[in-house]
């Protein structure tokens, strides 16, 4: 079909309508080809390419599932309370608050607000990190000869920058990220073991305890040896359950969770949302 002209290309695009590629967002999202059987209606379903990013807001008591699908994804997630993004998950504190370095079911995201943004509910992968966060411009440019965005092998952090940018925020609102599918893990000596993946299909199943901005930028672990950029496609699913209440599991398993639960309800009430 030609394009040379206005017409052509608009005949062109037009055509492209209800094409579907292995990547990309599905919308409206109920029309994604296999739900998962556990949830009620899809408000997101998005296949995010290798090298890519994807971002969302979401509402409180949704659950939002991550799948590697190949067993080379890694998905680097930032999370932001919604309406004021100065509130944002900590890495440090929560594997402070929690003594724990490790990410596994059962564990909480954590504000600089002690708050719960978001509780880890399920993972069939167990391997995720909380210390090394993304890759960079300088390293990228350094291991694979460019870490622009629109290069053969973007940095985690460069595709923060533009998802941010789209929800109102700047490179000085990108604090530390964790990331999911590529594990690492701490020798004796203080130095770390990058343990890698556990293979195709792994996943892992978050809800939001409050409105949250999600970012995720699906790169290679800056940890990752291996010479080349290896990156698969990260599978994105969410639907509406409900928040986590008192008297869950979840929010009675320690008292440093209880308490970060109940500032977090503590906060919520006062706003009229719970």
């Amino acid at each position: 079909m030609a394009t040379a002209t206005t017409y052509g290309a608009r005949a062109h695009a037009r055509a492209q309508e209800g094409s579907r590629t292995e990547a990309m967002p599905v919308v409206p999202a109920g029309a994604w080809p296999a739900p998962p059987c556990e949830a009620g209606h899809l408000v997101w379903a998005e296949t995010v390419a290798a090298g890519n990013y994807t971002h969302k807001v979401l509402a409180r008591g949704t659950e939002l599932r991550l799948t590697d699908l190949r067993g080379d994804a890694c998905a680097h997630l930032l999370l932001y309370a919604a309406d004021r993004p100065w509130e944002r998950l900590n890495v440090a504190d929560t594997v402070k608050v929690q003594w724990n370095a490790y990410l596994g079911e059962g564990q909480l995201l954590l504000s600089d607000q002690g708050r719960v943004l978001a509780s880890l509910v399920a993972d069939t992968s167990g391997r995720h990190d909380t210390l090394c966060g993304t890759s960079t411009l300088v390293r990228n440019t350094q291991r694979y000869g460019d870490g622009t965005p629109q290069s053969a092998s973007p940095a985690g952090r460069e595709l923060f920058k533009l998802a941010a940018a789209k929800n109102g925020l700047e490179p000085r609102d990108l604090p530390p990220s964790l990331s999911f599918f590529q594990g690492v893990e701490v020798r004796d000596d203080g130095s770390l073991d990058f343990t890698g993946s556990a293979g195709p299909g792994g996943s892992v199943t978050l809800r939001a305890e409050q409105d949250v901005t999600v970012l995720l930028a699906n790169v290679p672990h800056p940890a990752d040896p291996r010479t080349e950029y290896v990156s698969t496609p990260l599978e994105v699913l969410a639907w509406r359950v409900a928040a986590t209440a008192p008297g869950d599991p979840l929010w009675e398993a320690t008292p440093e969770g209880r308490r970060a639960f109940l500032n977090t309800a503590e906060f919520l009430a006062a706003r009229g949302i719970a």
